[in-house]
């Protein structure tokens, strides 16, 4: 089988992959000069990353047999279309949310200890010159109780993290306290038309002031405008972000420039072991697919 990944970046996890696709199948990668619907005829197996898949797309691949997306989300996919011509969507769930509560860790910390300052004055020979501060004792707020949330409330209580979540369920009551009770607040929950813009001008207002916001799910959820808006007001005392707004980013943008500002190249699930367990889920859908059995994951079948 022809199997195509569409990603536009991950390298090194995309290298795991293909070092393990059996000698039977054709691995090969989008170049990202070509329109990708100029490059899927005879295509078999597509693994869409973070590209679009649009009817477009889909219209142009008639040999097209299965979407296997190699990570959770699947807001790029037309599932809709893709339904409609019979090709099965799934994704691959609980491959890396141990990888992205980790980094959700990882930018608390730092932020705690304002790390980007920390930098520069290391770069100035300024001895001791960041105040920071302790996690224990102060409240993280969960945006999205799911997989890595609940890991990442694991971890911060180990820390002595008071732990608050938050899931799709809440009230607008509900919402305003956990905004009003939260020291740091970390977003996990998936980009659909109910979460983006979630974290608006009127949730950042009901914010404490000097908040840590956390964001390892979906660049759009936050508001991108408000949240610029509260770090100029400082109503934001840190910014971690491992996922964002354009692909690629502009690292000269005035909000990455900021020193409450810390901001990844999309690490998340970039681990060994989360690229093992992406591996795995390919080819046992391959496996299956080439058997006729039932696929792992779908997401394009209700109940599957």
């Amino acid at each position: 089988m022809k199997i195509l990944f569409c990603g536009s970046g991950w390298r090194p996890i995309v290298d795991f992959i293909e070092a393990r696709i059996p000698a039977q199948h054709q691995f090969v990668r989008w170049d990202l000069q070509t329109p990708l619907a100029q490059l899927v005829s005879d295509v078999e197996v597509l693994l869409p990353s973070n590209a679009r898949v649009d009817a477009a797309v889909l219209a142009a691949a008639p040999a097209l047999r299965l979407i296997q997306q190699p990570a959770v989300g699947t807001d790029s996919i037309d599932l809709a279309t893709a339904r409609a011509r019979g090709i099965p969507v799934c994704n691959s769930p609980g491959v890396n949310h141990i990888a992205v509560a980790e980094l959700a860790l990882l930018l608390i910390l730092a932020l705690a200890r304002r790390l980007p300052a920390a930098q520069r004055a290391f770069r100035d020979r300024v001895l001791g010159g960041v105040l920071g501060h302790q996690l224990a004792g102060r409240v993280l707020g969960i945006i999205g109780p799911g997989r890595s949330g609940q890991a990442l409330a694991e971890r911060a209580a180990a820390l002595g993290l008071g732990v608050r979540t938050l899931g799709r369920g809440a009230t607008d009551e509900e919402r305003r306290a956990f905004f009003g009770a939260c020291d740091i607040i970390s977003v996990h929950c998936p980009l659909n038309e109910q979460t983006r813009g979630l974290i608006d001008a009127a949730a950042l207002a009901a914010m404490k002031p000097g908040v840590h916001l956390i964001n390892v799910a979906r660049g759009p959820v936050l508001d991108r405008a408000a949240v610029l808006a509260a770090l100029r007001a400082g109503k934001l005392g840190g910014l971690g972000v491992d996922v964002h707004w354009d692909h690629p980013w502009n690292p000269e943008d005035e909000l990455y420039r900021d020193d409450r500002v810390l901001a990844l190249p999309h690490l998340g699930g970039s681990t060994e072991e989360a690229a093992a367990n992406i591996t795995e889920i390919l080819l046992e859908n391959l496996g299956r697919l080439k058997r006729g059995e039932p696929l792992l994951h779908r997401v394009d079948v209700p109940g599957t």
